[in-house]
């Protein structure tokens, strides 16, 4: 997979716990903060999932059709494709 190299500054604790956590698991430092990265991003991403279907849950229960028409009044497609 294509990679891009971006600049990132850590304070002194980050770099040297960064750095001892590089060395106890013998992963590189690139690794290690990519997998970070992308555990956070994934955390975020289910996040954002489960409050849409929330959001969506309450609309549902507020309305007082079960009709098509009025669940397509209340739904919200913004971001969904």
């Amino acid at each position: 997979m294509p990679s891009s190299t971006t600049s990132v500054r850590l304070r002194d604790d980050l770099s040297y716990r960064l750095e001892e956590a590089s060395r106890r698991s013998k992963k590189g430092k690139n690794r290690i903060i990519t997998e970070a990265l992308e555990a956070y991003l994934n955390k975020l991403e289910r996040r954002s999932i489960a409050a849409e279907a929330r959001r969506q849950s309450i609309a549902a229960s507020q309305s007082t059709s079960g009709d098509a028409d009025s669940w397509a009044r209340h739904m919200d497609r913004r971001g969904w494709s």
